[in-house]
């Protein structure tokens, strides 16, 4: 069977919204919408990540660091490491974990 989802194109840019796009035992993806000057506060994955920027401009903060990612740039970190998010701009992202 053959399914289509509207998930992030129909996501709004509204504070933080997080929406389970799929979960088995060996993977999940998550879209994230995050409105400008919006906080995805400090957490850590229970497994290793794939951040993907769909649209928008983020300041991702790891390890001491930040780092400024925008449209269609990927970025990678291992599980258990404490990390947060601050939107510069409406922004999108794809998280595979």
């Amino acid at each position: 069977m053959i399914g289509i989802d509207n998930t992030i194109a129909q996501q709004p840019f509204h504070d933080l919204q997080v929406e389970q796009l799929v979960k088995n035992p060996s993977m999940e993806i998550l879209s994230v919408s995050l409105a400008k000057g919006a906080l995805f506060p400090k957490h850590s994955s229970p497994k290793d990540v794939h951040l993907f920027v769909l649209e928008g401009c983020i300041d991702f903060y790891i390890e001491n660091q930040i780092i400024n990612l925008t449209s269609q740039q990927h970025f990678s970190f291992s599980k258990n490491v404490e990390h947060w998010v601050l939107a510069n701009e409406d922004a999108k992202l794809l998280i595979i974990r």
